[in-house]
């Protein structure tokens, strides 16, 4: 983040102050030297003072290459008082600006400050657009030496100046040293009345983000909400309350921005999805996926698709629950999701399709439990009196020991089914 050159004084004030210099016959300007300090008083002879306006009215009417010539012919010039150099580069330093040759203009304004008795604030001016060109040309190490230089010549340095320091360092990476200047940019001009920056509040901001401080970039941005309200800014502190696992505060934010109409991408719609499910309000979750799905908003896809079902899983709508994991068991590359299509059905007591879904998923494969699948499958065919078919699906689990108690017992169960079938059927032939 780089803040835009200022022109320099001699721009916009050097034909005033010269004009001062010479509001008097040059005799009588000379006859009241000795009432001034040499520091206060600039000295400039009135042919250079209108060589330079004429250059000036060049430069401002992009004559850059006669305006450079005259320059060149003035920097030459060997009778020139130290004032009088420094203009003549100033005003080189400036016309470079307008061509866009920062480089140039940055060594042109180093030119105006090895004159001696510089006035201070023709100094400060230059030291500080310096340092703004500088900026522009990323030159962020060479920026801070001169902010530096500069504070150490400023008895009070202003705001906008601790700002320049504070950028230096955030430009370089060094959040921690920036955060002083900064804040104190930020808390002069609050003292003065005045609203604090946007583009300062927010390099605070981000400042406190890559330093990991969330709770006092929570304060940044409620003065950026209070100063400049956006939806953006309120989504900026959800995400911080999220870091600080404060997630409730960023349900309530979130699901008062999508009240409103703010949140609209898919992405912010599918996080308060989660919000929801996360507090216990998955019947909210269910119908916002259902609602943003049918509108376009939201992609029906398998992570969705998924979600929704869980969603309604979650809010014992068995029944509801089935048709997104269906689309979504179709869509994915793993038989996953057809293990938990069939836990649906079997809440439902719908054996059959229980089975059917079970037995797709292991033929696809990539299923995270093969031993509980084979379980819920030996169920499912047990409850269709497949009892064949039951056991053999038991027997699969059995290898693995995380299943094999329950494996056994539905083993024995079956076994003993059987033989109370066998035994009623013989009753029954017998009589």
């Amino acid at each position: 983040m780089t803040s835009t050159p200022l022109r320099p004084r001699l721009i916009s004030g050097l034909l005033l102050a010269v004009a001062l210099v010479f509001a008097v016959p040059a005799t009588q300007a000379q006859d009241q030297e000795s009432e001034r300090k040499t520091k206060q008083t600039a000295a400039m002879s009135q042919k250079v003072y209108e060589e330079l306006t004429a250059v000036q009215e060049l430069v401002e009417a992009k004559n850059y290459t006669e305006a450079a010539g005259k320059l060149q012919d003035l920097q030459q010039r060997p009778k020139l008082t130290p004032y009088e150099k420094a203009q003549v580069w100033n005003l080189t330093g400036y016309s470079y600006y307008l061509q866009e040759r920062y480089e140039d203009a940055i060594g042109a304004y180093e030119q105006v400050l090895k004159q001696e008795d510089l006035p201070e604030a023709l100094m400060l001016s230059v030291l500080k657009t310096k340092a703004q060109l500088q900026f522009t040309v990323e030159n962020y190490q060479g920026a801070l030496e001169t902010i530096q230089d500069l504070m150490t010549k400023v008895a009070e340095p202003s705001a906008d100046i601790y700002m320049l320091l504070g950028q230096a360092y955030f430009q370089l990476g060094d959040y921690k040293k920036a955060l002083d200047p900064i804040k104190t940019a930020v808390d002069m001009y609050q003292k003065q009345g005045n609203t604090p920056n946007e583009n300062w509040l927010l390099l605070l901001r981000v400042c406190y983000y890559e330093l990991g401080d969330y709770p006092n970039m929570i304060k940044v941005l409620e003065q950026l909400i209070q100063y400049y309200p956006k939806d953006t800014y309120l989504l900026t502190m959800a995400g911080a309350y999220s870091e600080l696992g404060q997630t409730k505060k960023q349900l309530a934010i979130v699901e008062a921005l999508y009240d409103k109409g703010y949140i609209t991408s898919e992405n912010h719609i599918v996080n308060l999805a989660n919000l929801f499910l996360l507090h216990e309000a998955p019947v909210k979750a269910a119908r916002l996926l259902e609602k943003e799905i049918a509108a376009g908003h939201v992609k029906a896809d398998e992570r969705n698709l998924r979600l929704l079902s869980q969603a309604w899983y979650t809010a014992r709508e068995d029944e509801k629950s089935i048709p997104p994991l269906e689309q979504a068991a179709k869509l994915a590359e793993d038989g996953e999701l057809y293990i938990r299509l069939a836990q649906s059905y079997i809440n439902l007591q719908k054996w059959s399709e229980a089975a059917k879904a079970i037995e797709q998923g292991l033929k696809m494969g990539s299923v995270n439990r093969e031993d509980q699948a084979e379980i819920m499958l030996g169920m499912a065919l047990f409850n269709q009196k497949k009892y064949d078919l039951a056991r053999k699906a038991f027997e699969k689990a059995l290898p693995d020991k995380r299943s094999r108690h329950t494996a056994q017992q539905w083993i024995a169960y079956v076994d003993s089914e059987v033989k109370r079938a066998e035994l009623l059927s013989k009753d029954k032939s017998e009589l």
